[in-house]
């Protein structure tokens, strides 16, 4: 079996909590989050829509890895609230739907990645990894049927200016303290948030500002007024 890699932060974002009706599967997770440094009490799982709604109202969460095909429902219901809660939560899709509809309908309800449960223990890992660090993992297979669709939409999307906007209350409050020189670790203390809730803004910052640099955030927001 090959040896799974050790987690490089031990800081990670928690609580997690795994959206899957599969016992198997639910072992196979609780043993992938143990080896990348979770403890048991970090994480919970449930089987169903119906558990996990009484779940997220009750108790806060930094991680979701949700499946599709669940006994009472599709996950993409769940992403889709979850996301709309908090539009920075990382949410990975571990399932085994492959079909463009779903695939397509996960992402745009506001899952951050999607890896298919045929995968090893090694490639569901680096998916989960690659979340918890900001990324946004793509299953190869997934990508491929992506990458098809791209000569049918790549004109739409080609005369579409880049998104901007007003910035969110949090987003700005983020940014004034990034214009004050402090660190995302920095900010993160300050606001008592994690990092990585603090790296999500700031992308989203980065985005609406279509910039990539803190500098250019910091002199494009003030150009716009959005600060002193």
């Amino acid at each position: 079996m090959t040896a799974l890699p050790s987690a490089a932060d031990p800081l990670l974002p928690a609580p997690v909590l795994v959206v899957e009706d599969d016992p198997s599967m639910q072992q196979r997770l609780a043993a992938i989050l143990r080896s990348l440094g979770y403890p048991d009490d970090a994480v919970t799982f449930v089987g169903d829509l119906a558990q996990a709604q009484r779940h997220i109202a009750e108790h806060p969460l930094s991680v979701a890895l949700v499946d599709i095909g669940l006994p009472d429902g599709s996950g993409i219901d769940l992403i889709q609230t979850l996301h709309a809660a908090d539009p920075c939560l990382c949410i990975l899709v571990i399932s085994a739907w492959s079909t463009e509809e779903i695939i397509l309908g996960a992402l745009g309800a506001g899952a951050t990645g999607y890896v298919l449960k045929e995968r090893d223990d090694l490639e569901v890992t680096l998916s989960i990894r690659s979340v918890l660090r900001g990324g946004a993992p793509i299953d190869p297979f997934i990508a491929r049927r992506i990458l098809k669709l791209l000569p049918a939409t790549q004109q739409s999307r080609a005369d579409t200016p880049p998104l901007s906007g007003v910035l969110s209350t949090r987003e700005s409050e983020i940014l004034e303290l990034v214009s004050q020189g402090l660190s995302n670790r920095e900010i993160a203390e300050h606001l008592v948030i994690s990092r990585y809730t603090v790296e999500c803004h700031i992308k989203h910052i980065y985005r609406k500002l279509a910039v990539s640099s803190r500098t250019r955030a910091v002199n494009e927001a003030r150009l716009r007024g959005l600060l002193p």
